[in-house]
């Protein structure tokens, strides 16, 4: 069977990266993703990847304990360049070539990021991960994912998180919560859900990125995505 998708952009969870830790890097949640990323890149399909900070710092938590917002986001983009770095060294350690790619300029941690230098790393086959958020403060990384993945031409944006999907309501906080298989950009509009960010959401209804949600956190779901396993929620313009 085919893949489903020939390129993608993941977007991880800075807080799943924490594993059973509330805060840092669980090497064995590091090592399970690496594996995952690690078992699709061999199936030919090109990633990028864009990765959270909240297991590090969180900008906006960081504004509400008297950071200025814009100090308090710059400190949530170095975090994210802490675990792409993770990361990328966990891929390099089981052979899968990857690199990263930073919004704002930081040689040599990482190369700076262009659309340009992506393309030409994912033909290659690397794994391209793209750390510092957007590099501009007021951004999440969801809006980063939605920006790069819409960037590298991806098929499909996957947000990697630890529910298995898009629910009525928290399904951890409402066990009457209903799953969708499948729902549109406008009925998350409409029920209010916070899937993304409203900015993250929009870009994606407005470029035609469709969006999954699923659990990351499951070993084997990312390569069930890539050959058409109806897993999470799907979410398209119609």
């Amino acid at each position: 069977m085919g893949n489903k998708f020939k390129r993608i952009l993941l977007k991880l969870s800075g807080e799943s990266l924490a594993g059973n830790k509330r805060y840092g890097i669980d090497g064995a949640r590091l090592d399970e993703y690496a594996a995952q990323i690690g078992e699709v890149a061999g199936m030919g399909v090109r990633i990028g990847i864009v990765i959270g900070g909240g297991n590090i710092f969180r900008g906006l938590s960081g504004s509400a304990k008297g950071f200025d917002r814009v100090k308090g986001d710059q400190m949530g983009m170095l975090a994210t360049v802490i675990n792409s770095l993770a990361l990328c060294s966990a891929l390099n350690a089981i052979g899968v070539k990857a690199s990263v790619l930073t919004s704002i300029r930081m040689e040599p941690v990482g190369e700076y990021y262009s659309k340009n230098r992506a393309m030409e790393l994912l033909q290659q086959g690397h794994v391209v991960i793209i750390a510092g958020g957007t590099g501009n403060p007021f951004f999440t990384t969801d809006t980063a994912a939605a920006l790069r993945g819409i960037e590298i031409e991806a098929d499909v944006l996957l947000k990697g998180t630890r529910v298995d999907g898009i629910y009525t309501a928290d399904p951890e906080k409402d066990p009457s919560a209903v799953k969708f298989d499948g729902i549109t950009f406008d009925e998350i509009y409409r029920r209010n859900l916070r899937v993304m960010d409203l900015t993250a959401t929009t870009m994606c209804r407005e470029n035609n990125l469709p969006l999954i949600v699923f659990d990351m956190d499951t070993a084997g779901n990312l390569k069930k995505i890539m050959t058409g396993e109806k897993i999470g929620t799907i979410v398209r313009n119609s």
